[in-house]
This record gives structure tokens, C-alpha cells and sequence, in this order.
């Protein structure tokens, strides 16, 4: 049944890509509908698998606020776990490879998300400052800190990226954790197990003052401090 489930979300995926290919033209500039669909998205896909979600810390974010919501990443299924989970209207960074997927990675290149080019040198920035300009503009974005899933269950060192974007854009940080996923889809498996994934969300971290740089690695000690401390290790 794992198998299955997950080639029965793979078909799912493709056509909720393709229904955003088919509204993406009303809604570039908003990105509301783009999201909306992304949600229905996420709560097909885990009905599917069979993946209920639970949320804690709720109370601790006003959703009348733009934030930069940092994450771990354990599983494929972490990103509609947390689109169907958190009501606010996220802007997922994603790497832009994703681009070369047929239908699914158009639908990505044209909507409301946004992509980061993970080399080096102009393009990068390029890509960077558009993620911060949408957060100026008052979108919510999440990333991954750890920059690809655990192998191995244990949570990973960070990566600078989420925190210069933070720290450029001079908003706070909401530390997110996800605990169950893994278990459930690991890394290189095709094989989705039923079960119950859980999110951790803390308060939001403001952006220290002074130097930029000092302010993005107290930033990216302090959120793996928290994620740390509520994070599950699974094996």
C-alpha cells in the first residue's frame, strides 16, 4: 500500500499543477488563489497517505503578520504538511531545479512561490533579493534550515540563506518544527506509512540590531536552539 499511496499522490500533484497552470494568469500579482489551490493541494495529498496533522503554538503567532518561518526539513511530506497546517498565506522557497518538472514544475515557475538559485554569484542574489522583497511587501515565506531532508532522523546544522533573508528583510522568525514526517517518507523511499505528524511553532524572533552579519548567526543559534529543543530524533 506505501507504494501506492504515494504514485496515487504523485498523480494527485499533477493535477492540481495543471489546474494552476489553468488559474496562475488571474492571480500573479496576490498569489491568494495560487495558495488557496496549494492548501487544497496539501489536504488531498494527506488524505491520500493518510497523514493526520496536529499543531501546537498556534496562540503564539499573529497571522496579521508577515514572518520568515524557518524549518526542518525530514520528509517530502513536510511541505503539505505545513501548508495545510499553518493558515497563514506562506510563499515557499524552493530550490529552482524544481523548474525541469514536467506540469508540476511550471506550475512552481509561474506562481506566487519562490525560487532560489542555490549557485553562486549574480543569479543567487538576484533570487535572494526577490525573496526579500516579497517579504517587504508583506508575504510570508517559509524555508528549510538545513538546506535538504535528514538522512538519518537527527536534526541537522543550519545553513546561513534562511537567516540573511531574515535579517535583510527585518522581520522575525517563527521556528517551526516537524516531528513524525520522517518516519513516514524517508529520504530516497517511495513507500508513504499512515500516521500522525506534528507541528511545533514557537514565538517569533525579532532580528537582533547591529552588524548583519552577527544578527544572521545569533538568529540562526537562537532557531536551532528552539527547534532542537522540541525536535524528535527518529531512527
Amino acid at each position: 500500500m506505501g507504494p501506492l499511496r504515494f504514485f496515487v499522490a504523485v498523480v494527485v500533484s499533477i493535477l492540481f499543477a495543471a489546474l494552476e497552470l489553468l488559474f496562475i494568469l488571474c492571480d500573479r500579482r496576490s498569489g491568494r488563489l495560487f495558495h488557496a489551490l496549494a492548501r487544497s493541494w496539501a489536504r488531498s495529498v494527506l488524505h491520500i497517505c493518510g497523514v493526520t496533522v496536529r499543531v501546537r503554538g498556534l496562540e503564539k503567532v499573529r497571522f496579521d503578520r508577515n514572518y520568515v518561518y524557518v524549518s526542518n526539513h525530514a520528509s517530502m511530506l513536510d511541505i503539505p504538511v505545513i501548508v495545510a497546517g499553518i493558515p497563514d498565506q506562506i510563499r515557499i522557497v524552493y530550490k529552482k531545479e524544481l523548474h525541469v518538472i514536467p506540469v508540476f514544475g511550471w506550475g512552481l515557475k509561474l506562481g506566487a512561490y519562490i525560487a532560489i538559485d542555490r549557485g553562486r554569484g549574480t543569479k543567487a542574489m538576484n533570487s535572494l533579493e526577490q525573496a526579500i522583497g516579497k517579504i517587504r511587501n508583506g508575504a510570508s515565506v517559509l524555508l528549510y534550515a538545513e538546506g535538504t531532508r535528514t538522512t538519518d532522523g537527527k536534526l541537522q546544522q543550519f545553513k546561513r540563506g534562511a537567516f540573511t533573508i531574515a535579517a535583510r528583510a527585518g522581520v522575525p522568525v517563527v521556528p517551526l518544527t516537524v516531528n513524525g514526517s520522517y518516519s513516514l517518507l524517508r529520504k530516497r523511499s517511495f513507500s508513504i506509512h499512515p500516521g500522525v505528524v506534528e507541528i511545533v511553532l514557537d514565538a517569533p524572533i525579532p532580528v537582533p540590531g547591529g552588524d548583519e552579519r552577527q544578527a544572521e548567526l545569533a538568529l540562526m543559534k537562537e532557531v536551532h536552539s528552539v527547534i532542537s529543543r522540541h525536535y524528535i530524533t527518529q531512527e
